[in-house]
């Protein structure tokens, strides 16, 4: 694979500026990225995975790259002690949820670009806009929002700090992506970001597919286009897993 990936990105040299315009992946300006796989398939066996993104600009400056899950609603709950048991109380919903969130840079975010600039196009963890809805206050949005973050970090589904994205000659770029075993299925998109000067010159977005496949895919399905059909079928796995169960013990 490093074969193949070297000479796509020597091809990327070579023809980046005529074909940014009327590639595949969607690029605006003088930068041009790709990966060494668009699609990840999740499999009974599926411990997660890791992809190369790879590129070229048309000289040198900062390049960063953001990759984002697909959106969701995300319920946060609050763990509240009753009587001596611990039960879910107060919960915020929070709208447009990132299921992966992931960002690379080849510089310090705060050597690359003002704070305005980057709330501006949500990267970094910090500057993710996540509508809070049922939140008494200010205050209590903020504070489930804390949670929601530090619960992806602790799953390792959003980046505890930026990975790092290397430059070679001022023009070639590359870095790796890890995707846990636990990456939602979806649709994401990898954004590569070239700024200069603070300012943000270009933009290049790829989308990467994440499925499932195998056995697991034709269960999910299953599951969820004939749901009373497996329902039904729970059940009696349920109850002759039980009835051997009975067996073997009896016997024992």
């Amino acid at each position: 694979m490093r074969v193949a990936v070297l000479a796509r990105l020597a091809w990327l040299v070579a023809f980046a500026p005529p074909l940014v315009a009327g590639g595949e992946t969607r690029a605006d300006g003088p930068l041009i990225a790709d990966l060494s796989s668009r699609e990840i398939a999740i499999t009974t066996s599926f411990a997660g995975t890791e992809l190369l993104l790879f590129g070229a600009t048309d000289g040198e400056g900062d390049v960063v790259v953001v990759v984002r899950g697909p959106a969701r609603r995300e319920v946060v709950r609050r763990k509240e002690r009753v009587a001596g048991i611990w039960l879910n109380g107060t919960a915020v919903t929070f709208d447009h949820v990132p299921g992966f969130y992931f960002v690379a840079t080849s510089r310090p975010l705060d050597r690359v670009a003002p704070a305005e600039t980057l709330a501006h196009l949500q990267i970094g963890v910090e500057t993710l806009k996540l509508e809070a809805r049922g939140a008494a206050t200010p205050k209590l949005a903020a504070e489930f929002h804390a949670g929601l973050l530090g619960a992806k970090q602790a799953s390792r589904l959003y980046s505890r700090k930026p990975g790092t994205v290397s430059v070679q000659g001022g023009r070639l770029f590359r870095t790796s992506i890890r995707f846990p075993a636990n990456v939602p299925t979806g649709v994401y998109s990898a954004e590569v970001h070239l700024f200069r000067d603070g300012r943000p010159i270009s933009v290049s977005k790829t989308p990467v597919i994440v499925r499932k496949a195998g056995i697991e895919a034709r269960i999910y399905d299953f599951a969820h286009e004939q749901s009373a059909l497996y329902g039904i079928v729970a059940i009696v796995i349920a109850l002759v897993a039980g009835w051997l169960a009975g067996v073997v013990f009896r016997k024992a």
